[in-house]
């Protein structure tokens, strides 16, 4: 609904693309594989509940808290994350929101992990700090100093510990590009 109404009143044109762009590459480590999988039951609306997802997230100076729905959540604070019932999808998809670049699950394990990171406090307020922005919270260029060329190591050795490691490498991903536009939308 959303593509339709940018192509009717912006005139927007566009398509997809592969592109080669840099990368975390989400791979299974040293064995051995040190996460605890948790198993669906009943009452976890997994396969068989609801087919909607209500996600829910509260944040602040303390740190961010988000449920995913189905049993599913995380929350980072303290110099901590902490992921519930999650997927490898799920985990490279959340910590990207605190790293520099996207993250591509190359695992191929299947199931649902409950999954503990510990992080220094230097690199715990430098992935905030991208997150914020991330998000497009305007911040003072002496803040966003702090999270610049900061590739967390305190995360990548925390990883490790659980049997999982990052790689930093380029891959191909679908990019949306767009071909024509105009600047402000036609009459209703």
């Amino acid at each position: 609904m959303l593509q339709t109404l940018l192509a009717d009143r912006f005139e927007l044109k566009l398509h997809r693309e592969k592109k080669e762009l840099p990368v975390y590459a989400l791979t299974v480590g040293k064995p051995p594989l040190k996460l605890t999988e948790v198993h669906d039951s009943p009452d976890s609306n997994g396969a068989g509940g609801p087919s909607t997802t209500v996600v829910g997230v509260s944040g602040g100076g303390a740190g961010v808290s988000v449920d995913l729905g189905h049993g599913a959540s995380y929350t980072f604070a303290n110099n901590k994350f902490e992921g519930k019932k999650f997927t490898l999808d799920m985990l490279a998809s959340q910590l990207e929101r605190y790293l520099d670049r996207p993250i591509v699950n190359l695992t191929e394990l299947k199931g649902a992990y409950d999954v503990t990171l510990e992080i220094s406090q230097e690199d715990y307020q430098a992935m905030l700090i991208r997150a914020a922005a991330g998000a497009g919270m305007v911040l003072p260029p002496q803040i966003l100093r702090v999270a610049e060329d900061n590739t967390p190591a305190s995360l990548l050795d925390a990883l490790q510990q659980s049997g999982l490691k990052l790689d930093a490498r380029k891959a191909p991903l679908d990019v949306l590009v767009i071909d024509q536009g105009r600047k402000t939308p036609t009459e209703n």
